[in-house]
Formats: C-alpha cells, sequence, structure tokens
C-alpha cells in the first residue's frame, strides 16, 4: 500500500455499528480488501492521531441481487474494527 487514505476508505455508520462504537473506543471502517492488521493499525494511528490498541477484520462476501429479470452479486469488501486506547477518541 502507498498511502494510508488508500487502505482507509470509510467509516461504517449503521445501526449495528453504532451499537458496537457505544463504549466510545471502538470504530468500525471499510478498508482496502488486501491490507492486513498491521497497515490498518499504522494507517488509522496517522491519519487520525491516536493510539489505536487492537484491530479485528471481517471479509465480507458478495450477496446475489436481482433486478428485474437481471442477477448480479454485490461487491465484496473488508471491514476493521478499530479499539482505540484509554482517552483517544476520534470525530466522524
Amino acid at each position: 500500500m502507498n498511502h494510508y487514505r488508500d487502505i482507509i476508505k470509510a467509516p461504517i455508520i449503521t445501526e449495528k455499528t453504532a451499537s458496537i462504537s457505544q463504549d466510545g473506543q471502538s470504530y468500525v471502517f471499510e478498508v482496502d480488501v488486501k491490507a492486513n492488521k498491521t497497515e490498518i493499525k499504522q494507517a488509522i494511528e496517522k491519519i487520525f492521531n491516536v493510539k489505536v490498541l487492537e484491530v479485528r477484520t471481517i471479509n465480507v462476501k458478495p450477496k446475489k441481487k436481482r433486478v428485474g429479470k437481471y442477477t448480479g452479486m454485490t461487491s465484496k469488501y473488508k471491514k476493521a474494527i478499530v479499539k482505540l486506547a484509554e482517552g483517544s477518541s476520534i470525530e466522524l
């Protein structure tokens, strides 16, 4: 990965991720499929200037979708649940 902004694509804000981040220390991001935990940790620390304790990743598989007679698949992507150190926070 060349640039940290290429690794972290966007925060994921849904009802489920809101319940995960209720403690104020965990945040969920959509990341590049090829990124590993170490690269994700370094990117979060550089972009948001915080201390990361733990990174958990999830590969989201594509789902079948249908519009009329046409069928297709959604895109696959990777989610990262990032836990920050005490006293650190990110404004989304």
